[in-house]
């Protein structure tokens, strides 16, 4: 067999990369290459609607082995690649065997951050989340779980915290900073979600530093922070960030720089090997290096690294959306808020029903919307577009948004 397109990472990003092949015309052999023991499936449910019961293991699944198949892409599941030598074009596997490529794409992902404390990963009853498995483990505790512990006031931990909740579990939330989610949105929106979740009966313990674990039995029993606190916890939950898988590209010698360094359409430092979704770090026009974690990001970069492999150029430059669910909120966000300088809100928090518009230099370059999907699709536009509403626009509900788009 002539060696063809092997994809290292059988979820979103791989198969999409496999699926675009396919669709502009390649015929020769693709190999996608995943270390669980499932195919492509669904990550955003995991800390929502799966922790629920809402959402069954079926419906998770993104396509049918059998549909994979028919498309003529092989899948290697359970299995990791340990190199990749660029000088023959080959990757080795863990049982030794090796795979020729004519080109090559990485979706390795990320891992956990772990957390630095004696007994992290020695004590039963501590859990991160970023698999099915994962998810498994977590649901299947908290069904006799009596006081849960969150640390990381980020998207994940909040939302395993709500649904912790909702199972009627006693929750506290530790962030270390001194308000929620402070990485990616304004205080007002740090506010509204520290009432949502208080209100809703959660203990929220903004500032605080986790110094120590403590076990029972083998089991974790309380979690102390460095101002003397202790919080009971049968059940931790660590969401304190994430780390590129890029170990693998680098010692192939393929440049890294807080992920695996691609540009704009996904290619990397060898002209044979591009990479998509967490595991990459994209170099933008000024220098500087940006990773997105999002399924848009995954999903474009795929399609671009796809075409990149084909000798086709397609950049990837939409503006970056995002979304997250906790209790009756859905928050949708386009763009990125990293050095805004106003933020006007329009509509009224207390109905649950806003968004927030971030301004740098009167220029539009994020927005938050909380429960106004219509308003977060004409957000997207206006980004496509190159559309600014002024922060007095943005501010008059009686103002019509989508007139500045005619």
């Amino acid at each position: 067999m002539s060696a063809g397109m092997v994809i290292i990472g059988a979820g979103l990003a791989g198969l999409t990369a496999a699926e675009t092949l396919r669709a502009e015309g390649y015929e020769g052999p693709i190999t996608m290459i995943g270390d669980e023991a499932y195919g492509p499936y669904h990550r955003p449910p995991l800390s929502k609607g799966y922790l629920l019961g809402e959402t069954q293991e079926a419906q998770l699944i993104m396509r049918a082995p059998e549909l994979i198949a028919k498309k003529n892409i092989s899948m290697k599941v359970g299995a990791r690649v340990t190199a990749i030598d660029r000088a023959a074009k080959r990757v080795t596997l863990t049982d030794g065997s090796t795979l020729d490529y004519a080109g090559l794409l990485l979706c390795t992902g990320s891992r956990l951050r772990p957390l630095p404390l004696p007994g992290a990963d020695t004590l039963k009853g501590i859990f991160g989340l970023r698999s099915l498995d994962d998810s498994k483990a977590i649901a299947a505790a908290l069904e006799t779980a009596n006081n849960v512990v969150v640390i990381g006031g980020g998207f994940i931990g909040l939302e395993v915290a709500a649904a912790a909740r909702k199972k009627g579990k006693t929750v506290t939330v530790l962030e270390a900073a001194d308000r929620l989610m402070a990485r990616v949105v304004a205080p007002l929106i740090s506010s509204f979600y520290y009432d949502l979740h208080t209100g809703n009966g959660a203990e929220v313990v903004l500032g605080a530093m986790v110094s120590e674990l403590v076990g029972k039995d083998g089991h974790i029993a309380a979690v102390k922070t460095k101002d003397g606190r202790e919080f009971a916890a049968d059940l931790l939950i660590v969401g304190i960030g994430i780390l590129p898988n890029a170990e693998i590209a680098q010692a192939a010698g393929i440049e890294c720089n807080g992920g695996i360094v691609v540009d704009a359409c996904s290619r990397t430092s060898d002209p044979a090997v591009t990479a998509a979704g967490d595991c990459t770090a994209r170099r933008l026009a000024d220098g500087s290096f940006r990773r997105l974690e999002s399924v848009q990001n995954a999903v474009e970069q795929a399609k671009s690294a796809a075409f990149a492999l084909l000798g086709k150029e397609r950049e990837f430059n939409a503006a970056p959306w995002f979304w997250s669910d906790q209790y009756d909120i859905k928050l949708q966000m386009v763009g990125l808020t990293a050095g805004f300088e106003q933020v006007v809100t329009r509509g009224d928090p207390a109905t649950k029903k806003f968004s927030a518009f971030y301004f740098k230099a009167g220029k539009l370059i994020a927005i938050d919307s909380l429960n106004q999907p219509a308003e977060h699709m004409s957000g997207r536009k206006f980004f496509d577009k190159g559309v600014s509403p002024t922060p007095e626009q943005a501010a008059d509900t009686a103002f019509a948004l989508n007139t500045l788009l005619a």
